[in-house]
């Protein structure tokens, strides 16, 4: 994999490279897959292009505290994590496919399920839920495509969901968009107010 070639690399080129890499080889051992992500590359100056499904990066550390946003951008498939501005994750997802479109808009996590099944789709597994909307917006881990596969939640990598879902994420504003790459910044400083809905039993709750 790319990312064992950056490892090798770093351990050939100087003794303080060699400690480093270690570090990070350490961190693999003694956490999920998402460490090793995150001491392979920046995620400041990661392209979001290069990740292959399923691939994302993840580096809380960057800011410790604040309020967090993720973007989901629907043209190229990609969530962006900010936390107090600063962003500390990049991942690969997959939204609604033909007829199932996700939704755009701001939205606001309303619920967190540490493992939920759909009503909706033949008790589909949905772990690391966190719903957007009591209609049947979430997101949550599953399987990454190169391409729109869901029937409308945002589905991202099992590990990233999973960390994702350990922040204080309850209210965190989400904003689903489908313009061009790159405007994430823009995005963030809009100022725009997340949707609200009742945090009481509305419909379906399952999505």
């Amino acid at each position: 994999m790319r990312q064992r070639n950056k490892y090798r690399y770093c351990i050939g080129s100087a003794t303080i490279r060699f400690i480093a890499a270690c570090a990070c080889l350490l961190a693999i051992a003694a956490a999920p897959a998402f460490v090793s992500r995150a001491c392979a590359s920046s995620v400041s100056e990661a392209d979001a292009s290069e990740l292959e499904p399923g691939e994302f990066l993840w580096d809380p550390s960057r800011a410790p505290d604040g309020p967090m946003t993720v973007i989901v951008n629907l043209r190229n498939q990609r969530a962006y994590v900010y936390r107090d501005g600063v962003r500390i994750g990049i991942s690969t997802i997959s939204s609604g496919k033909r007829g199932h479109e996700t939704p755009t808009g701001t939205f606001a996590v309303l619920e967190k399920q540490r493992f939920h099944r759909s009503n909706k789709y033949d008790d589909a597994p949905m772990p690391y839920m966190q719903r957007l909307t009591w209609g049947g917006l979430a997101l949550h881990g599953g399987h990454v495509r190169a391409h729109p596969a869901s029937h409308g939640c945002v589905r991202l990598p099992p590990d990233f969901a999973a960390a994702l879902f350990r922040e204080s994420t309850l209210g965190m504003k989400v904003i689903i968009t489908d313009q061009e790459p790159g405007d994430e910044d823009t995005l963030l400083s809009s100022g725009e107010n997340a949707r609200t809905e009742s945090p009481c039993c509305e419909g379906d709750r399952s999505p």
